[in-house]
C-alpha cells in the first residue's frame, strides 16, 4: 500500500456529515436539488412584466434597457411554521424572512441525521455531556433594512426586539435557542464564502472537542420577492440572466436565494453511535489575500492556491488525490480566470502523462445563480449528492468551455456521467469559496465509507408511530414515509422504527401503524394518508395516541438511524417587509385583536372602566391575543418573555403615565387581573424607579 493509500485508510482524524438539508431556486428539499443538477436544469427565472409589478417592481426601472428579469427566486420564501418555533403571529410577522427559513432548514437537517431537532445528539464516544454547536451566516436582506427604517415597527414591538429579529448577527442564537442546543453558537460572515467557512469552523471546533455535533451553513435571501437587477457594463451581473462559469461567452452572474445546513460529528462518534454518514471532510482550510491584489474587491492567485494545498495538507494527502473540484464559479472574467489560475497552479501534479485533464470541474451557480452567503453551503451539498450518486453533474449553458483549459489539469463537466471509482482509493473532491475582501476556504471531502454488516434485527410486528402539527401536515408525513420505504434501496423496518421512535418531535397530531414488513408498512401508510387507516389496536400505539411519554422496548438485533422524508413544513405566509412599493402581505390577513371598548349605546363608563380597557388593549396588543378570551391566561402562557414585559412597561409608561414594576409580569396572575393589578398602581400613584433605570439600559442597548 502506498503512503496515499494509508493516509486514505486512516481517518482519524475526520469529521461526518451526517445529516444535510437545503432549499435551493426550483428545489423545496435536496430530492429535487439533486435531481435538477443530474438533468442539468437551470433553475434561473425569468419573470414577466406582470409578475414583477405584481411584486411591487418600480414600472420606471422596467423600462430600463438594461434592465434584466432574472434571478434565482425561492418560492414560498415567506412561509413559517411560527408555532413549532415558539413566534407569535406578531412576533412571525416581523422576523426576517431569512431567519425562519434557517430555522426549518436546522431542524430538517437534524432530522435528516435521525435525532430529534429539540433533542441534542449526544456522542457515545464523547466524555461528559455532549453539546451542539451552531456555525451559520446570511445575507443583507431588504425586510431587515426595511424593519430598522419603519418607525411605526418599533413603536409597536420596541426597537430591540425589531433587532433582534431582524439583524443578520442573531442567525445563530436563534437557532440555539429555539432548539435548545448550548454548544458554542456563532453567526459567521466573510461575504460570499460565509457557509464554506462556517464548515471550517464547525470542523476546528469538533476536532479539539468544544462541541460534539455541529450545524453548520449559510442562507441569503434578500428578498421575498420576484425581482431582477440592472446590468451595468464591467460589473458582476449578467446582461442575460445566465451564469456561464469558465466559459468564453461568460459575462457575469446571477443573484439567486438558497439554504443549506450541514450536521457534522467526528467521524468516531458517528460510526460508533450509528449515523448515517452520508460524507466525510477529510481537511479544511482558510486564507485571505490580504493586499497582494488589485484592489479590495479582487480575488487574488496566491492564496486561493495556499487555501487549496493546505486543506490537503490538512487531510494528510496530496491534491493529486482529487477528482473533482467544485469551483465558487461565478461567471465573471476577472473571477473565473484568477481561480482557474490558482486551481491549476494547486492541481498542476495530476495530469497525465500525455497532459490530458483529468480532474472535473464545476460551479453550481450555472443552476442556481450565485447565493451569496449560502453559496458554499449549496456547493459542498452538491458536491456530497455527486458522490453518494457517484455521478458528476454538469455545469450548464456552457458551450464553449475557456482556452485556458486546454494547458489545465482540469476539464469542465457539461454532461451528466458516471464518477469512476479507483481501486483502493475512494472518490475524493475538493470544494472552493471565494469572499468579496479577500477570505478563500477549500474543503476536502471524500464519500462515506461503506457500513460495516451488523446482526439482522427479528422480523416481526413493529409499531411506526408518526406525528405532526395538524391532519393535512400528518397525511404528508405518512405518504413520504410511504413512498419511502418502496424505494428499492429502502432501510430496514427495524431501522425506520427506531429512527421515528428516538429521532422526531412528537407533535399533537398523532397515528401509528403496526407492520411486519417494508411492504406492509407502506400500504397501511398510503392508506393512513388517504384518510382510510387499517384499525390497529396495540397499547404503546395507543399511548402514544394519548400524547403520553411512551418508553419504546429494544427491537431485536443492531439497530442504526437512518434517512427519512424530513417534516413537510407547510406555514402559512407571514409576509416580508419591502423597501418600496406594497409590502408582501400574508395570503389571509389576521383579524385584529378583538375591540375591548364599550359597547355601542351602553351606558357612559367609569374612568376606571376606561383606564382598564386602554391597559387590556395594550396587552392584547403586545402579546398577540385573540381578543378578552385571551385574559385568561398567565402572561407566560400566553407566550410573554422579558424583552416583551420591558416594551409593555414601557408603553404603560409613556402612553398612560402607569410605572409598572417588572415583577408584577412574573407573578402566576391571570392578565385580567394582572389588568387590574395596573390599574390600581395608576390611583395608589406608585412608581418604581428601577423600571426606568431598566428601560434606559435597554433602549441604551438598542
Amino acid at each position: 500500500m502506498t503512503t496515499e493509500e494509508s493516509a486514505l485508510h486512516d481517518l482519524d482524524p475526520a469529521v461526518a456529515v451526517v445529516g444535510m438539508s437545503g432549499r435551493f431556486p426550483g428545489a423545496p428539499d435536496l430530492d429535487a436539488y439533486w435531481a435538477n443538477l443530474r438533468g442539468g436544469v437551470c433553475s434561473l427565472s425569468a419573470f414577466t412584466e406582470k409578475e414583477l409589478l405584481a411584486d411591487g417592481a418600480d414600472p420606471a426601472e422596467l423600462c430600463n434597457p438594461a434592465y434584466v428579469p432574472a434571478q434565482g427566486h425561492l418560492a414560498d420564501a415567506d412561509r413559517f411554521e411560527a408555532e413549532l418555533f415558539g413566534f407569535n403571529r406578531t412576533e412571525a410577522a416581523a422576523l426576517d424572512p431569512q431567519h425562519r427559513v434557517l430555522l426549518e432548514t436546522a431542524w430538517s437537517a437534524l432530522e435528516d441525521a435521525g435525532y430529534a431537532p429539540l433533542t441534542a445528539p449526544s456522542a457515545a464516544a464523547a466524555a461528559g455531556p455532549s453539546r451542539t454547536g451552531v456555525y451559520v451566516g446570511g445575507s443583507p436582506t431588504e425586510h431587515a433594512l426595511a424593519a430598522g427604517t419603519d418607525p411605526a415597527l418599533a413603536a409597536s414591538i420596541g426597537a430591540l426586539q425589531v433587532r433582534i429579529l431582524t439583524d443578520r448577527e442573531f442567525l445563530a442564537p436563534w437557532i440555539s435557542y429555539r432548539l435548545g442546543l448550548d454548544g458554542p453558537s456563532m453567526t459567521v460572515q466573510t461575504a460570499c464564502s460565509t457557509s464554506l467557512t462556517a464548515v471550517h469552523l464547525a470542523v476546528q471546533a469538533l476536532l479539539v472537542g468544544e462541541c460534539d455535533t455541529a450545524l453548520a451553513g449559510g442562507v441569503a435571501i434578500g428578498s421575498v420577492r420576484r425581482q431582477g437587477y440592472v446590468h451595468y457594463q464591467g460589473g458582476i451581473f449578467s446582461p442575460d440572466g445566465r451564469c456561464r462559469p469558465f466559459d468564453e461567452k461568460a459575462a457575469g452572474t446571477v443573484p439567486g436565494s438558497g439554504v443549506g445546513v450541514l450536521v457534522l460529528r467526528r467521524l468516531e462518534d458517528a460510526l460508533a453511535d450509528g449515523d448515517p454518514v452520508r460524507a466525510v471532510i477529510r481537511g479544511t482550510a482558510v486564507t485571505n489575500d490580504g493586499a497582494g491584489k488589485v484592489g479590495f474587491t479582487a480575488p487574488g492567485v496566491d492564496q486561493q492556491t495556499a487555501a487549496i494545498t493546505e486543506a490537503w495538507a490538512a487531510a494528510g494527502l496530496e491534491p493529486s488525490a482529487a477528482q473533482y473540484v467544485e469551483a465558487h464559479g461565478t461567471g465573471t472574467e476577472l473571477g473565473d480566470r484568477i481561480e482557474l489560475e490558482a486551481a491549476s497552479a494547486a492541481f498542476a501534479a495530476k495530469a497525465g502523462a500525455d497532459g490530458s485533464a483529468v480532474i472535473g470541474l464545476g460551479s453550481v451557480k450555472s443552476n442556481i445563480g450565485h447565493t451569496d452567503a449560502a453559496a458554499g453551503a449549496a456547493a459542498l451539498i452538491k458536491t456530497i449528492l455527486m458522490l453518494e450518486h457517484a455521478t458528476l453533474a454538469p455545469t450548464v449553458d456552457v458551450t464553449s468551455p475557456v482556452a485556458a483549459l486546454r494547458d489545465s489539469p482540469l476539464r469542465l463537466v457539461t454532461e451528466t456521467g458516471e464518477w469512476p471509482s479507483r481501486p483502493g482509493l475512494p472518490r475524493l473532491a475538493g470544494v472552493t469559496s471565494v469572499g468579496i475582501g479577500g477570505t478563500n476556504v477549500h474543503v476536502v471531502v471524500q464519500e462515506a465509507p461503506e457500513r460495516a454488516p451488523r446482526a439482522h434485527a427479528d422480523a416481526g410486528p413493529t409499531v411506526l408511530p408518526l406525528s405532526a402539527r395538524t391532519e393535512p401536515r400528518l397525511a404528508a408525513v405518512a405518504a413520504r414515509l410511504a413512498a419511502r420505504l418502496r424505494e428499492a434501496d429502502a432501510p430496514s423496518l427495524a431501522d425506520v422504527a427506531h429512527t421515528l421512535r428516538t429521532g422526531r418531535v412528537g407533535m399533537p397530531v398523532r397515528a401509528y401503524v403496526v407492520a411486519a414488513g417494508a411492504r406492509e408498512a407502506s400500504d397501511k401508510l398510503m392508506a393512513l394518508a388517504e384518510g382510510h387507516p387499517e384499525p390497529a389496536r396495540d397499547p404503546l400505539g395507543e399511548a402514544w395516541l394519548r400524547g403520553e411519554e411512551v418508553t419504546w422496548p429494544a427491537l431485536g438485533g443492531e439497530v442504526r438511524r437512518v434517512r427519512l422524508p424530513a417534516y413537510p413544513f407547510a406555514g402559512e405566509s407571514h409576509g416580508a417587509l419591502t423597501l418600496r412599493g406594497p409590502a408582501v402581505q400574508p395570503e389571509s390577513a389576521q383579524p385584529a385583536p378583538e375591540s375591548i371598548s364599550p359597547a355601542s349605546g351602553s351606558a357612559p363608563s367609569a374612568p376606571g372602566s376606561d383606564l382598564e380597557a386602554e391597559v387590556a388593549e395594550l396587552v392584547i396588543e403586545a402579546l398577540d391575543l385573540d381578543g378578552r378570551a385571551g385574559l385568561e391566561k398567565t402572561y407566560f402562557e400566553a407566550g410573554g418573555d422579558s424583552l416583551t414585559a420591558v416594551h409593555l412597561a414601557g408603553r404603560l409608561r409613556d402612553e398612560l403615565g402607569i410605572d409598572v414594576p417588572i415583577q408584577l409580569f412574573l407573578e402566576p396572575i391571570t392578565l385580567k387581573d394582572m389588568t387590574i393589578r395596573i390599574i390600581e398602581i395608576k390611583q395608589d400613584g406608585g412608581a418604581d424607579g428601577a423600571l426606568d433605570a431598566l428601560l434606559a439600559e435597554f433602549e441604551a442597548e438598542s
